[in-house]
C-alpha cells in the first residue's frame, strides 16, 4: 500500500482527488491538507510514502518550498508536483528541486495514479503535455546584476531607485536596463519583465 499526503488548498479538488485515489486498491490517502506548512506538518506524524503538492498554495509555504522542507524531515518520502498549468517558471523551479514528478490537474485519474505508483518506485515523472515546455527552457541570459535591477523594475522603482538601492548610478542602471531589453529581445521594461517571470528568470 502506497501511503499518500495529499495537499491542495481547493476543497473541491482535493476532496475529489482523495476520492479519486481511494479507489485505487494500492493507494491510501492519509492525510488531505490546505497548505504548505500543513502539508510538512502532517509529513512528519504520517510518514507518507509520497507526498501529492499543488504547486500553488497560499501562504508563505509554496509546494516546492514544501516539497523541500518535506524531505528534508522524512527523506523517504517523495514528491509529486500538481500544477493547473504548465508555466515555464514553475516546472523549471520544480526540476532543479529535483522532484519526483510534475503532473497536470487536468491529468486523467489512471495517469495520476500511474504517476504516484512511478514516483513511489523511484522514478522521475514528466507529464507528457510538459515535456516540450522542459526541452525548451533555455538557460537564463542575464547577469546576476541584471536580474537585481530587473526585479526591481517588477516592484515599481523606476532608474534612480534603484540605482540608490544597488548603489550605483542611475545612468549605469539605464545601461542595464538597455542590455536586458536587447538580451530579451524584449519591446520595452515592461515586456522584459513579463519575459523573464514566464521563464522563471526573475
Amino acid at each position: 500500500m502506497i501511503r499518500i499526503l495529499l495537499a491542495e488548498d481547493q476543497a473541491v479538488i482535493r476532496g475529489a482527488l482523495t476520492a479519486l485515489l481511494g479507489l485505487e486498491p494500492d493507494l491510501e490517502v492519509v492525510a488531505a491538507v490546505e497548505s504548505g506548512a500543513d502539508a510538512v506538518a502532517s509529513a512528519a506524524v504520517e510518514l507518507p510514502d509520497v507526498a501529492v503538492l499543488d504547486i500553488d498554495m497560499p501562504g508563505e509555504l509554496d509546494g516546492l518550498e514544501a516539497a523541500a522542507r518535506i524531505g528534508a524531515r522524512v527523506p523517504s518520502c517523495r514528491t509529486l508536483m500538481l500544477t493547473g498549468h504548465g508555466k515555464p517558471a514553475h516546472l523549471k523551479r520544480a526540476l532543479a528541486a529535483r522532484v519526483g514528478g510534475f503532473m497536470l490537474k487536468t491529468a486523467p485519474p489512471e495517469e495520476l495514479a500511474a504517476a504516484i505508483r512511478d514516483v513511489a518506485a523511484g522514478k522521475r515523472v514528466l507529464d507528457p503535455s510538459l515535456a516540450v515546455t522542459a526541452w525548451d527552457l533555455a538557460d537564463n541570459p542575464l547577469t546576476p546584476r541584471e536580474a537585481d535591477v530587473l526585479r526591481l523594475v517588477a516592484d515599481g522603482l523606476d532608474a534612480p531607485d534603484i540605482a540608490a538601492r544597488l548603489h550605483l548610478t542611475a545612468g549605469t542602471v539605464r545601461n542595464y536596463l538597455t542590455a536586458i531589453v536587447t538580451k530579451l529581445n524584449a519591446r520595452n521594461r515592461t515586456d522584459a519583465v513579463r519575459l523573464a517571470t514566464e521563464a522563471g528568470w526573475i
